[in-house]
């Protein structure tokens, strides 16, 4: 049996950040297969499975709406593993082709709200009169999934952009 490429690679020396990981030909077509790492497997633990369906939900809302990439995603999801994220594009890809595209999408998972600015302002200036629920919302800040760890996934994303640094 052949070896696959990816269980190849020493994880135990793998860093965050933007990898191929494969390229496969579809007849004429090239598929790039990405590695996105975004924490260090056997060195750190693994992202919570809240956080990591949130990202996979409004990362793949995003590259399927995006207006250059939207008929080049073919898949983005989570790895077994919850360290990082794999994206399959159409076409021949490097990674640094990619990091405008992965600044971008980040930044809207990061900035995302289910709520619009002037309706998150009134449910703050609600709150604020004393009962202690403000501050939960301060600090979820109305995000996708109320009982995810909010903090927990700028974290990861802050640890993640800080490779295209």
């Amino acid at each position: 049996m052949k070896k696959i490429a990816s269980f190849t690679i020493d994880h135990i020396k793998l860093q965050p950040g933007v990898y191929v990981s494969r390229k496969d030909h579809v007849g004429a077509e090239v598929i790039t297969t990405f590695d996105l790492r975004m924490t260090s497997p056997n060195d750190e633990p693994v992202m919570n499975t809240a956080e990591v369906h949130t990202i996979e939900h409004l990362g793949a809302t995003f590259l399927r709406n995006h207006k250059d990439f939207s008929d080049k995603t073919v898949y983005f999801g989570p790895m077994g593993c919850r360290t990082g994220f794999y994206l399959l594009l159409a076409g021949d890809y490097e990674s640094k082709d990619i990091v405008p595209l992965m600044i971008e999408m980040f930044e809207f998972i990061r900035d995302f709200r289910i709520l619009p600015d002037h309706l998150l302002k009134i449910l703050k200036a609600f709150f604020l009169k004393g009962n202690g629920l403000f501050n939960i919302i301060h600090v979820v800040n109305i995000q996708p999934v109320s009982h995810i760890s909010v903090i927990q996934i700028r974290i990861q994303l802050k640890r993640f952009l800080l490779f295209f640094l």
